[in-house]
């Protein structure tokens, strides 16, 4: 069977008694068209070897080639609160679905979105159930976005903007930060991003309450990514 062979696969279901890795693949020259596969199939295999959820966030132009190889949940990078019909640019929901995507990054730091925008997307989300992790640089913005009172995030992804894609990470630079987003986003899931690079820095972010953690160019452009993400999630 081809790499890009096409097939329709039932995705696996999350396990929320154990932790998550979601891995977002950005528009890396490494994480493109067959790269991005490649990355993905590791994931899920080392995913399945040691029971950690694993999600893995595609740039749109690879999403349905990805989501059509793998079981993991395969999550876009952003969408649009858009309709189909006259959208010109968006990523609409509703084709998120068709083409067995059931997730989404949004508010990244390096895909802002507006606060009313960011609500309303969580609205057209929650109607298609559609899951959602929301980025947000600090805990101010973790509060804000943690006491929305219409619809609430399934995760938010603490990631400091100064540490992403760093070899500091959060967990060992400002555990405190953690902590706080933790206490400030009660009742939501949360994850530690921004420079998670090893078992120590998802250990500790485990500890201080965390979900899991949100990562991407120390798997994305590591030497062996499969074994790179064997050693971040051996022991948890």
């Amino acid at each position: 069977m081809g790499l890009f062979s096409k097939k329709s696969l039932v995705v696996r279901q999350l396990d929320y008694s154990r932790p998550f890795v979601v891995i977002n693949l950005k528009t890396y020259k490494e994480s493109q068209g067959r790269n991005a596969v490649r990355l993905a199939q590791a994931a899920e295999r080392v995913g399945e070897k040691y029971h950690i959820n694993m999600i893995i966030a595609v740039q749109a132009i690879d999403l349905k080639e990805v989501a059509s190889q793998v079981k993991i949940p395969v999550y876009a990078q952003h969408a649009d609160p858009v309709v189909v019909g006259k959208s010109t640019g968006g990523i609409v929901p509703e084709q998120l679905l068709d083409i067995n995507v059931h997730g989404t990054l949004l508010n990244h730091s390096e895909k802002k979105v507006p606060i009313k925008d960011l609500q309303n997307t969580l609205l057209r989300l929650k109607e298609l159930d559609i899951k959602n992790i929301v980025c947000v640089a600090n805990n101010i913005e973790a509060k804000k976005v943690s006491s929305f009172k219409i619809v609430k995030p399934d995760f938010i992804a603490i990631e400091p903007p100064e540490l992403i894609g760093g070899d500091i990470s959060i967990s060992s630079s400002k555990p405190e930060v953690i902590e706080k987003a933790v206490s400030a986003c009660s009742g939501i899931n949360v994850l530690a991003g921004a420079g998670i690079k090893d078992n120590m820095d998802v250990k500790t972010a485990l500890r201080l309450g965390c979900k899991g953690v949100l990562l991407s160019s120390h798997y994305v452009r590591s030497i062996n990514p499969e074994q790179f993400l064997t050693e971040l999630v051996r022991d948890i």
